[in-house]
């Protein structure tokens, strides 16, 4: 005797409803119980470190305010509205970032962006002459220090904006963000022209000016500067940054030490990845100096 259709389809909703069942007991709780799942898949080798990594970082995320990644205010590199470009140019070309705020006489009074690709493009045109930030500049976004930072990732996306001005309470400007900054917290640090090879602790940049890893030893650091740092304390630059500091120093913060200036050039909320060094005068690699001495 055929079986009836409701039986069927009864049946069939059961086993669907019984596996649904033992997925959802099985699935984590909370939020730790989940990335507890991910580390275990990922020591069985189902999921590499670097998704895991993306994973947490986009989970991270959801908890952080502006606030707690921005630049703040005092490192921030701006330009003035009243600067003409051959002040502006130097300050572009040493900072290497793409785009900056334009304030007014009042540090509180920012009244646009300024990008770099439209400054160069009026020296490519030989019009410094004649050139007026006003006619440059692009709009400037404000947001809260308190919004959270997978929303306003959201708006960079939708309005194609990668600058934002954060604003306290008050109306003040507290700092700056970026949506690489944004992206950075999620996919780890981005490399650009401040980061140096694996295989290259120490790299000349210019005159007098030297990108050094954070994890370089002080003992290499030494041979090449001729400095005598000590390393009973801290083994790397990044240590003996920090403890100059007396805590872990944000991008963009400078100190001078035994008569070198430290710009922390990269770093995140755990390390300091990447300095620019600057020497009172010109510094040649100890190989360099080795070959000179002998002539």
């Amino acid at each position: 005797m055929p079986k009836d259709a409701n039986d069927t389809e009864g049946n069939a909703t059961g086993r669907w409803l019984k596996r649904l069942k033992r997925s959802v007991a099985g699935a984590p709780e909370d939020r730790e119980a989940l990335l507890e799942s991910l580390r275990e898949a990922n020591a069985r080798g189902l999921l590499d470190a670097d998704a895991l990594g993306m994973i947490e970082g986009v989970l991270d995320v959801a908890d952080l305010r502006v606030r707690d990644i921005m630049i703040p205010r005092a490192q921030m590199v701006f330009v003035r509205r009243n600067d003409p470009a051959d002040v502006i140019l130097p300050k572009v070309v040493e900072s290497g970032h793409s785009r900056f705020p334009v304030m007014d006489d009042d540090r509180d009074d920012i009244v646009g962006i300024l990008l770099a690709k439209d400054l160069l493009r009026v020296f490519a045109e030989g019009g410094t002459a004649r050139f007026d930030i006003r006619e440059c500049m692009r709009p400037a976004v404000f947001v809260p220090e308190a919004k959270r930072v997978n929303v306003l990732l959201k708006e960079f996306r939708g309005n194609r904006n990668h600058m934002a001005i954060v604003v306290d309470e008050y109306g003040g400007v507290a700092g700056v963000l970026t949506i690489e900054d944004v992206i950075e917290q999620i996919v780890g640090e981005i490399d650009d022209e401040f980061d140096v090879e694996e295989d290259l602790n120490i790299r000349k940049d210019a005159e007098r000016q030297f990108t050094v890893r954070g994890v370089t030893l002080i003992e290499e650091f030494n041979d090449f500067f001729a400095t005598r740092f000590p390393d009973d304390e801290f083994d790397t630059v990044a240590g003996l940054v920090m403890k100059e500091f007396g805590r872990l120093p944000r991008r963009g913060e400078t100190v001078e030490i035994g008569g070198l200036e430290f710009r922390v050039t990269r770093a995140d909320r755990r390390r300091v990845e990447s300095l620019r060094v600057t020497t009172p005068e010109d510094l040649a690699p100890p190989g360099e100096r080795a070959l000179r001495g002998a002539d």
